[in-house]
């Protein structure tokens, strides 16, 4: 390292830091300050999800009987996993906290079908259709009050963390992982529903749960996470300027395309296996493409903002390419792993990460309040870190 001081910032804002790094407190401690509102968001969400079990599980029960819960449960972990599977793959460059993805998590599949369980009638009653016979009134409910209830009932979760928890929602991958992690839990709780029927359906239940099973848990695991991933994805880009006007106007925005692949999918009927292969298949594949596009942008920012810090001294042009390409990645990995260090390579891979993130919110004008502390606990921090993974 050639030079003591961060870079100086990318545009006429209040500079991020221009102090000697001496003793500085771990990042840990840093934090710190960050701890109590993201406890009491944290705590209060938990005391939702509480409050929404006591609606859920009845609910449930009433619905499928204890066998069927017991099997929904079981085989609704399939697809589960298999989203979650898929999350921990999109969040990988930048992992989200593994506290507010629980949040997320939870709140897709207690609070938000809660809300959902209770909104209902008072959106029948608002909005639906009078006199209707019972076959008009569940294309109704398929078709217009399950993708609108739904989706905001999920949606809300993304405000809460775009509002509550702004330093850890920095772009669209962020909010296409958050909202994937919340359709994930709803539609966990979903299949419960549906399997458990299924199964308590009396003759030919089981030929109907196998049928029910491939379709919603093989076929289309993605359908929810799919319609929030896309609201998630337009809050994400919001928040790369925050601002609380913005974030709102943002969800509002972003439940339009998620309402609407909502209606799409429920409108299908018996169409289904045509409009699956025409149009869902192609949007999955587009949805990839798009996430992996987001994931490319990252690499680049990461990359951009870790070499004003090589400007600065902090870090060698070698260095940040093994931080922020994904191929720098694994060779870096790999090496480490041939000293029995890789787990602190790991380390510094996310405290570099986190440091180019730290700065990107600095530079687009948000997070200031304590961006100074922050920063020179990230750097004291890569520099202990790279002292041990090169340590003899």
């Amino acid at each position: 390292m050639t030079s003591h001081h961060a870079p100086p910032p990318a545009d006429p804002r209040p500079e991020p830091t221009r102090h000697q790094v001496g003793a500085v407190p771990p990042p840990q401690l840093i934090h710190r300050a960050h701890v109590p509102g993201l406890t009491a968001l944290l705590l209060a969400g938990g005391i939702l999800v509480l409050a929404g079990l006591l609606l859920v599980i009845p609910f449930l029960f009433a619905n499928t009987g204890s066998g069927g819960l017991a099997v929904g449960f079981v085989l609704s972990l399939v697809p589960l996993a298999i989203v979650l599977g898929a999350v921990a793959v999109v969040d990988r460059w930048e992992p989200e906290p593994k506290r507010l993805l629980v949040f997320a998590l939870a709140w897709g599949a207690v609070v938000a079908v809660a809300t959902t369980t209770l909104v209902q009638p008072l959106f029948l009653q608002t909005f639906g259709p009078r006199d209707a016979d019972p076959g008009d009134m569940r294309v109704f409910l398929a078709t217009v009050e399950a993708p609108f209830v739904e989706e905001t009932a999920k949606g809300l979760a993304l405000l809460i963390l775009f509002l509550a928890a702004r330093k850890y929602f920095d772009g669209p991958v962020d909010g296409v992982v958050y909202g994937m992690t919340v359709a994930a839990g709803f539609a966990f709780t979903e299949n419960i529903l549906y399997f458990g029927r299924a199964y308590a359906g009396g003759p030919g239940s089981t030929e109907t749960l196998v049928v029910m099973f491939m379709l919603r848990g093989i076929f289309s695991p993605f359908a929810h996470a799919m319609f929030t991933g896309s609201l998630g994805a337009v809050m994400g880009f919001a928040a790369r300027r925050w601002n609380a006007g913005l974030g709102i106007v943002a969800f509002v925005v972003g439940l339009v395309p998620a309402i609407l692949l909502h209606h799409l999918w429920n409108s299908s009927g018996d169409q289904f296996l045509i409009v699956y292969a025409a149009v869902e298949v192609p949007l999955f594949g587009a949805a990839i493409a798009g996430v992996y596009l987001l994931r490319r942008a990252d690499a680049r920012l990461t990359h951009r903002r870790l070499a004003e810090y090589a400007a600065a001294g902090w870090f060698t042009p070698l260095e940040v390419d093994m931080l922020a390409t994904p191929r720098g990645r694994k060779a870096g990995l790999r090496w480490a792993a041939s000293r029995g260090r890789r787990i602190e390579m790991r380390a510094f891979i996310r405290v570099a990460t986190e440091l180019a993130y730290t700065r990107q919110r600095a530079v687009s004008g948000r997070d200031l309040v304590g961006y100074v502390q922050a920063e020179e606990g990230l750097l004291h921090e890569a520099g202990r870190l790279r002292s041990t993974i090169v340590a003899p």
